[in-house]
């Protein structure tokens, strides 16, 4: 070494030996210097340093292009600072290294000095400060400081996008019971299991964190109310199952509460202390359920993100079924079709009406597959009564906007016929005015393509919406249903009744069959048929049934004799 350095430099060489930091003289990229602490940290002799080994042989390969960077700054000249790199040894091992290098001249030849220090024993002591500052010690979730910084960015990304959030608010029913009974050691060993479950539910953008004993936090960012239903019924449903904790099968319940962001709170304490009210209220209601935090909040709302949230699995669960309303001929009394009509029987809430259900299968997109099932069911339906040899003439099913609309309805309504062999002439669809009139041009395509299938159509709720005339001559329509809002007051009301009798006289002048829907009282009846109205439905006759009893009323048509 005295061959490379001057007689003058005796007393810097002792320093750099003694030195317990890595040091090192490089040139035109081999090491020109290294003193013994760098040559034990990686291993390699003096000998092997200043003939084989260089840079990029203490270096990851993936972190060369770091060594390039650095190598070319010196060069020019520019100072560095402290980097790191994951330094490897000549065994293959790895660890963490800071790394500083300062561009010098070394007689005629430019060079870079510099330091090497193992931090590998630092970091892992930053990490594990890191972790117990910001992480439960328990069960390894975020805990409430590092929720804090969580509900912060997701409050200062809401407020940049406009966007929306919740926060919910997890409660174990009855814990205590199980640390009283079966010991602390249990109850620990059963949060870890149920924050394991938990964590499975959020996505990773969500924040689980534990604030303490049996209380869980889930903050999601970019949600509505609907989603934040979603999941909780989702957490309702993993914490179902029994759990094995300490040799005993353990099943628990969790309440929670949800607030939204920004209406329940703008603050990660406004948001807490709602979300726990709403918590509470949950267990106020029986437990194991959930509750929105809302002072305006009502049931109709709350019902809404709860059919939203069970509508897809009703479809898949068989929770639809048809009930079914005759239609009657005023010319005898025969029941000559019936109109179908949904209904959803759900498992907890009972027989829940369309008027409850179809907007929000509308708003979710649901509706077409929806509609889809009715349509089949229904043809399927009116040819098993015509297979029993029952006289049914039409079967009528309501078409949503959105289901006539999208592509291939055409298709699938051949499908539909095809599939479960009912004759095209004896279905009949419904369609409003105001579907029939959004895109007349197109409109009048698909009625066309229906009509030439043989397929009936049908005008529902006629004289609500904007018909042209114009068009109506042009639509290929067999049917006006007079809507129910003429005739509930049709005994009383002179402008209700000059209505139904003006849609009565177009509709035989067009060569259309009239129908009045909403018929109840003998009088209604009475006046129906003065005016030459053609068919009726409504509760005078019968109230939608199922098909079981619909198929008695077929067999024994109990109105055909009333005129």
């Amino acid at each position: 070494m005295s061959e490379v350095l001057d007689d003058g430099t005796n007393l810097f060489q002792a320093t750099m030996e003694a030195a317990q930091v890595g040091i090192f003289v490089m040139g035109e990229g081999r090491f020109i210097y290294v003193n013994p602490f760098m040559r034990a940290l990686f291993g390699y002799s003096e000998e092997e340093f200043q003939t084989t080994v260089g840079p990029y042989e203490l270096v990851v390969a993936e972190e060369h292009p770091i060594v390039d960077q650095q190598l070319a700054r010196r060069a020019a000249g520019i100072p560095g600072q402290a980097y790191e790199l994951t330094g490897r040894r000549k065994d293959g091992s790895t660890f963490t290294m800071s790394v500083l290098g300062m561009p010098a001249r070394f007689g005629k030849l430019s060079v870079s000095v510099g330091t090497v220090l193992d931090v590998t024993d630092r970091k892992a002591a930053e990490s594990r400060i890191r972790e117990l500052a910001d992480f439960d010690p328990l069960t390894g979730l975020p805990n409430r400081r590092l929720l804090h910084d969580r509900v912060e960015q997701m409050i200062a990304a809401a407020e940049r996008e406009g966007g929306s959030a919740a926060l919910m608010f997890l409660d174990i029913d009855h814990f205590k019971r199980v640390n009283d009974s079966l010991g602390h050691s249990v109850g620990d060993e059963l949060l870890c299991a149920l924050a394991q479950r938990y964590a499975g539910v959020v996505r990773k953008v969500d924040t689980l964190a534990r604030l303490g004993g049996d209380e869980f936090i889930v903050l999601l960012p970019e949600v509505t109310a609907a989603a934040a239903a979603d999941v909780a019924r989702r957490v309702l449903e993993i914490a179902a199952a029994p759990f094995s904790v300490g040799g005993h099968a353990l099943t628990i319940t969790p309440s929670i509460g949800i607030s939204l962001y920004p209406q329940d709170g703008k603050d990660i304490d406004t948001l807490l202390k709602n979300a726990d009210t709403a918590m509470y209220k949950a267990k106020d209601l029986g437990r194991n359920t959930f509750q929105f935090y809302s002072s305006e909040m009502n049931m109709a709302t709350l019902e809404r993100l709860m059919m939203e949230s069970n509508l897809r699995h009703a479809l898949t669960a068989s929770e639809f079924e048809l009930h079914y309303q005759p239609l009657v001929s005023l010319a005898n009394g025969e029941i000559v079709g019936v109109e179908a009509l949904i209904r959803w029987r759900h498992p907890d809430l009972g027989v829940i009406m369309p008027d409850r259900f179809i907007s929000v299968a509308e708003d979710t997109g649901m509706i077409n597959p929806i509609g889809d099932w009715v349509l089949f069911e229904a043809c399927r339906q009116a040819q098993a009564w015509i297979d029993e040899g029952l006289a049914l003439q039409t079967m009528a099913v309501n078409v949503a906007p959105v289901q006539f609309r999208q592509a291939g309805f055409v298709e699938m309504v051949a499908g539909a016929l095809g599939t479960t062999g009912l004759a095209a002439e004896r279905l009949e669809l419904e369609l409003t005015e105001r579907t029939v009139m959004h895109d007349a041009e197109f409109t009048l395509g698909t009625l066309s393509a229906l009509n030439r299938m043989g397929v009936s159509l049908s005008l529902d709720d006629f004289g609500t919406g904007y018909s042209s005339l114009a068009y109506l001559k042009r639509f290929p329509v067999g049917k006006l249903k007079i809507d129910r809002s003429f005739i509930m007051d049709l005994e009383r009301d002179a402008d209700d009744r000059a209505i139904a009798s003006t849609i009565v006289s177009m509709g035989r002048n067009l060569r259309l069959t009239v129908l009045a829907e909403g018929v109840e009282t003998a009088e209604q009846l009475t006046l129906l048929r003065s005016m030459g109205c053609g068919m009726v439905q409504g509760y005078y006759f019968s109230r939608p049934v199922d098909a079981l009893r619909m198929t008695e009323l077929l067999r024994s048509q109990p109105f055909l004799h009333e005129n």
